[in-house]
């Protein structure tokens, strides 16, 4: 770091990743940036534990020795985090990006900025990430999917945390296993414990990654992160962290139409049988046009979207109960006293002179 740059917040950046070929676009972006490098990189290797080969990712010069690489345990980014932050040096600052993410040209230098007008109580200072989709046409179903990352909020894409926060509060809960609600659990503990959380001025951008047909059918595993949400920070916790409210109840009543299809079928009630397939059928096909309807209607698309409709609402129910299940004992989250940020001096009060 140059002389000039002595007065910067200092700060560790922490990487968790897989090993996707989009880490190399990452680091060279933070590496080529206008403004100060941070204090250290640490890259969280969560491959499998059984991966003994190096990162596919080249280290960029300007990086090179202030890059560590340490295993993770393949148990998600909540754990890989855990691990990225305990293990840096101590700084005042933990700046979370995701391996597929590309800092902006000015990244570093709006980052130190962002940091210095940070108060005393601000726990997080947020990114802005934007997704860039396609001009020539609709985007598709999955495009659109990535695309609500721009708005929302502490994702922690890119995210810089005040290590005395994440100390005071246990950082991530390693109980959600996904890249998926780990970060506002975080932020709605945060808040809880009475620090504050802002949004900078710095810019990402975060590409659509390739996914395959069944995405949309994976991403139902997420129902059941939803209840763990629900058992610590009450059933309005959509609205304190401003995500939307998804299709659940219409999925479990789709699915339960189904099964009432079958079991009225199983039990020789034609007609019962043939309302309740017709309630499926009508939700399957609402699912399904209200995907299709904003993409660019082409024959892939709307053969993947129609398939997955069909698959979505059962999948979304099965794993919403499979997340009653485990975590029935989950308590509501208390912060404990030291979560608590350090309180700011008032100045005294000016004292009255009489005349």
């Amino acid at each position: 770091m140059s002389p000039a740059d002595t007065d910067a917040p200092d700060y560790v950046v922490v990487i968790p990743t897989l090993g996707r070929p989009s880490l190399a676009d990452c680091l060279e972006a933070l590496a080529a940036g206008r403004g100060p490098l941070p204090h250290r990189v640490v890259l969280v290797d969560d491959r499998p534990l059984d991966r003994c080969d190096a990162l596919p990712a080249p280290i960029p010069f300007r990086l090179r020795d202030r890059t560590d690489t340490i295993p993770g345990c393949a148990a998600g980014p909540a754990a890989a985090r855990n691990a990225g932050w305990r293990a840096a040096p101590e700084t005042t600052w933990v700046v979370f990006l995701d391996d597929d993410v590309v800092p902006g040209p000015s990244w570093a230098a709006d980052l130190v900025a962002d940091l210095a007008v940070a108060g005393p109580r601000t726990a997080g200072v947020a990114g802005r990430v934007s997704v860039p989709l396609p001009t020539e046409r609709r985007p598709t179903d999955w495009e659109r999917n990535t695309a609500g990352l721009a708005t929302a909020r502490w994702i922690t894409a890119d995210m810089a945390y005040r290590r005395a926060a994440l100390v005071a509060v246990g950082g991530f809960d390693e109980r959600f296993p996904r890249a998926y609600r780990e970060d506002a659990d975080l932020a709605l503990r945060v808040l809880k414990a009475g620090w504050s959380l802002t949004t900078g001025s710095r810019r990402t951008t975060h590409p659509v990654r390739p996914a395959d047909r069944w995405i949309s059918v994976r991403l139902q595993a997420g129902n059941a992160d939803d209840v763990l949400m629900t058992r610590k920070h009450g059933r309005d916790w959509w609205g304190r962290a401003g995500a939307p409210r998804g299709r659940l109840p219409g999925h479990l009543l789709v699915t339960g139409a189904a099964v009432a299809a079958l079991l009225c079928a199983a039990a020789g009630r034609r007609r019962g049988a043939a309302l309740s397939a017709a309630l499926w059928l009508a939700g399957t096909a609402e699912l399904g046009w209200a995907r299709i309807a904003p993409g660019p209607r082409t024959r892939p698309e709307v053969t993947t979207m129609l398939l997955t409709s069909a698959l979505i609402p059962p999948a979304a129910t099965g794993h919403w109960l499979r997340g009653l299940v485990r975590h029935r004992r989950v308590r509501p989250d208390r912060p404990p006293e030291s979560a608590r940020p350090p309180r700011t001096r008032r100045r005294p009060a000016r004292e009255r002179v009489p005349r």
